[in-house]
């Protein structure tokens, strides 16, 4: 038992489901990475779905102890992963993908948290495989399949939570009862599946450990057609799950205090600027006001500081969803309207400094920002020719809402 982790009384028994197209060398390493789980072997089974692979995977697949499904017709992942399930023993199911290779404490890590009857699926940590190149360290902090370093679990409040699909455990009986993955989506399938086990009443939760190593795409065109594939999944997220329309939470104190810093700027009047001062000392006199009607005695000056703060992260905010959706009309817009797509470029790069700050990456300012800008170029791309193709545009175009609902738990 690990320190932290909720005990079980015995080890269930996991079937962990692996789909594979055409990786004989990735499906070789997956597989030697499963010999060294520290997990009874008794205690679990492979099984190997073949997706009509034209080459030798069948024949690497072969060489080990492991459940071998052939496909006769390519049908992409979800359908292997939904096949594999009915044929599965075990009660937990665990998918990897291909192009991961497992860490020995794997499983051993990740089942303890199904002792929790209301957990219905737990994922782990997707580290990098590859370290080397200026894409690989971006990768190694950037990375879609990144979920932090920070447990959380779902609830109501906050039902956004999801976990990748190439780290995913989930009950065998819950995962039936909800069909199992979408077989028409080929990207986003994980989020859709997990945003269905936390409508069906249980909880999703990703625990920090529980590692396993994805080999992505260190080619600089396949990382972008990748990222572009991705944003093709968030419009049909939104159209399938209409309680889960995207907010964005403007609050009035910091969105009139940068409405009078942009007007006052545009105009050229700066007597206006004395307003933003003035808004901060009364948002910060109301927070203050509010926390003693609730019983807090908080310091007047830590609630001063607080409001600048909060200002700031608001800005980063905004300058984040720009970069992330609307980075890509810079470069249409530039010929006609220079001065607005200086500042959508301008909040980019200042959403891309910060997202240096704080990630930390093993790589130079500029080699971050190139790869940045290539990651969010080509997921908004995939962004809005799936908005057009289902001509909805909620992925794009927020909710806009001054403080976020409060739901039970």
């Amino acid at each position: 038992e690990q320190k932290g982790q909720p005990a079980l009384e015995q080890l269930p028994l996991v079937s962990i489901i692996i789909p594979v197209y055409n990786r004989p060398l990735e499906i070789r390493d997956c597989l030697e990475s499963l010999q060294r789980l520290d997990y009874p072997r008794d205690r679990y089974e492979v099984i190997v779905v073949d997706d009509a692979s034209t080459d030798n995977t069948r024949e690497v697949i072969s060489e080990f102890p492991v459940r071998l499904v052939a496909v006769a017709k390519n049908r992409q992942a979800p359908y292997c992963r939904n096949l594999a399930a009915q044929k599965a023993r075990g009660s937990i199911l665990a998918f990897i993908d291909s192009d991961c290779l497992a860490d020995p404490l794997w499983l051993r890590e990740l089942v303890a948290y199904f002792k929790d009857p209301a957990t219905g699926a737990v994922g782990g940590m997707v580290d990098a495989y590859f370290k080397e190149s200026g894409l690989d360290r971006y990768e190694e902090v950037k990375s879609s399949l990144i979920m932090g370093r920070r447990a959380r679990r779902s609830q109501a409040k906050e039902n956004w939570l999801y976990v990748p699909s190439c780290n995913f455990l989930v009950r065998r009986d819950l995962f039936a009862s909800l069909h199992g993955f979408e077989e028409d989506m080929f990207v986003g399938e994980d989020v859709d599946l997990c945003w269905r086990i936390q409508d069906a009443g249980f909880h999703v939760e990703y625990r920090p450990m529980g590692k396993v190593y994805h080999k992505h795409r260190n080619q600089l065109g396949a990382f972008c057609s990748r990222r572009f594939d991705y944003g093709t999944s968030e419009p049909l997220l939104q159209q399938r799950h209409l309680m889960r329309r995207k907010l964005f939470v403007f609050p009035l104190g910091a969105s009139l205090f940068w409405a009078a810093a942009v007007v006052s700027a545009a105009a050229g009047t700066w007597p206006l600027a004395a307003a933003c001062p003035a808004i901060a000392l009364l948002d910060a006199a109301f927070k203050w006001n509010k926390s003693r009607m609730s019983g807090l005695e908080l310091d007047y000056s830590a609630v001063l500081w607080s409001v600048p703060r909060g200002y700031l992260a608001f800005l980063n905010n905004v300058c984040a969803f720009v970069s992330r959706y609307y980075l890509i009309w810079a470069l249409i817009l530039f010929p006609l309207l220079p001065v607005l797509a200086f500042c959508i470029i301008g909040m980019h790069l200042a959403s891309g400094f910060v997202e240096y700050w704080i990630k930390k990456p093993r790589q130079n300012l500029l080699s971050f920002l190139a790869y940045f800008s290539s990651d969010q170029l080509s997921y908004q791309a995939g962004v809005w020719w799936g908005c057009l193709k289902k001509w909805s545009f909620k992925a794009i175009a927020p909710r806009m809402v001054s403080k976020i609902p409060q739901k039970g738990n």
